[in-house]
């Protein structure tokens, strides 16, 4: 016989935690990091410690508590304190906690992917910090997912509001990360290889856990340690192609940006230290991992981790729920493990709710599925969660729908098209009990989604 729905459930929340365990800031930074005699190894470089005078820590990033506890923890009291080692990194409020010597600031408040004053004063420490190294010095930057919005440092012409504005209008509009990173880099002094070209040590070292599919350097975090391959031309191009002057984008931002495009490449933009890069975690890491925990379990197991950028939530979340109607037809339990990131077109602020795109994702799904009038979700389950808790500006990591979410809503009366219109998946689950609250995960490696169905009794 097949599982019940209940044991569908509680083996879709065992196997997405699986795959954000696999990805646990502090244990990836462990693995990377370990002192060895008279050597320091990080990642595949191995450094003499009689040649280091001072070690820095910088970064940003929703893994940036995690990342530098297991950074400290790697190195050990004895190191750190022989080296001198001090730390900054930007990090969200509620990730911010006490560790021996690396500062964690608080440089948004929880939920509110935007830059803020605090994190461009954080910037500005970061900067202050690297320019005050030497030939001699290491820095270790630990950067993750969130970072661009953590790490705000406008270009001289435009102001931090400016640069929100920017934010904000091409995130309502529907831009994915690449975008919005490129145009980002061309207004910010630390980003695009700009953290890089300050540092004034003879050798910097970032170790990546990567929140963007195929794990592009340039676009994590916007790339601080990267040079920067974009151009003003291509961020103006976004930027029109969004109708921003329309939607209230300041002058000053395209004035600053059409200014650059006509100077064309400056003198001095290549960093002076030996910059290595190691990304030591990622989707693929967690799909992975997830995959092996739905197998522990006695699923029949797909895994996809996506390379490439995916179309809008709701299209993703039909076609999982789809796919779910064609697994749930098999013999025997099925699981599919789907990581990837869409994108949420935003409806107007005056008629807004609240969610995120994983929310929206499963209320899609959750049409899809009551409009196909299948027996419903019987012997479905559906996941999706941000591996970083997070989802949208909610306290929810995402949501999870079965048989009995479609009926508390029917119960309910609530209309998954009504919700979904107006961006408000949130409210449609938080009173059926069917919203995703992790907290921080301290990682942040997209999306994961987990796929269940009970299948059709085995043939003896």
């Amino acid at each position: 016989m097949p599982p019940p729905t209940p044991s569908l459930r509680d083996d879709a929340s065992a196997i997405w935690q699986a795959g954000v365990d696999a990805v646990r800031s502090d244990r990836l930074v462990q693995d990377a990091v370990q002192v060895r005699g008279e050597h320091l190894i990080v990642g595949d470089r191995q450094l003499t410690l009689g040649e280091i005078r001072r070690l820095a820590v910088v970064g940003c990033g929703k893994a940036g508590a995690g990342m530098a506890a297991g950074l400290e923890a790697a190195l050990g009291e004895p190191l750190m304190q022989d080296k001198h080692l001090t730390g900054w990194i930007n990090v969200p409020d509620d990730c911010v906690r006490t560790l021996q010597r690396i500062h964690l600031h608080g440089a948004r408040p929880p939920g509110v992917n935007e830059p803020t004053a605090a994190g461009a004063a954080g910037a500005e420490r970061i900067l202050e910090l690297v320019r005050s190294l030497g030939v001699d010095d290491v820095c270790l930057c630990l950067i993750s997912g969130g970072g661009s919005a953590l790490l705000p440092a406008p270009v001289e012409g435009i102001t931090l509001d400016d640069k929100l504005a920017v934010t904000r209008i091409l995130s309502a509009a529907g831009a994915n990360i690449r975008q919005l990173n490129t145009v980002r880099k061309q207004l910010s002094r630390i980003k695009g290889g700009g953290l890089a070209r300050a540092c004034g040590a003879g050798r910097l070292i970032a170790l990546i856990i990567s929140d963007v599919l195929g794990d592009p350097l340039d676009v994590i975090a916007s790339g601080p340690t990267v040079a920067d391959s974009s151009t003003p031309q291509q961020a103006l191009e976004i930027l029109d192609q969004f109708q921003a002057r329309q939607a209230g984008v300041s002058p000053r931002v395209f004035q600053v940006l059409e200014r650059a495009a006509t100077q064309g490449p400056t003198a001095g933009r290549s960093a002076t230290c030996d910059v290595t890069h190691r990304v030591i975690g990622n989707l693929a890491t967690a799909v992975a991992a997830a995959g092996r925990e739905a197998e522990r379990r006695g699923y029949r197991t797909r895994t996809v981790a996506m390379q490439q950028l995916e179309g809008e939530a709701e299209q993703v979340g039909r076609a999982l729920a789809a796919e779910a109607l064609a697994m749930r037809a098999a013999r025997g339990p099925q699981c599919l493990i789907h990581g990837g990131e869409p994108t949420v077109k935003l409806v107007a602020s005056s008629c807004r709710g609240l969610g995120g795109r994983n929310q929206q994702l499963v209320l899609a799904a959750l049409e899809y599925l009551t409009d196909k009038q299948r027996d419903s979700a019987r012997g479905i389950t559906l996941l999706s969660g941000g591996t970083d808790g997070e989802d949208g500006p909610t306290d929810a990591a995402g949501a999870v729908l079965d048989e009995n979410v479609l009926a508390a809503a029917a119960g309910q009366r609530l209309s998954a098209s009504e919700y979904l219109a107006r961006n408000d998946a949130y409210h449609f689950f938080e009173p059926l009990r069917a919203l995703l609250l992790t907290g921080p995960t301290h990682t942040n490696v997209c999306d994961l989604r987990v796929v269940l169905t009970a299948g059709q009794p085995e043939q003896i």
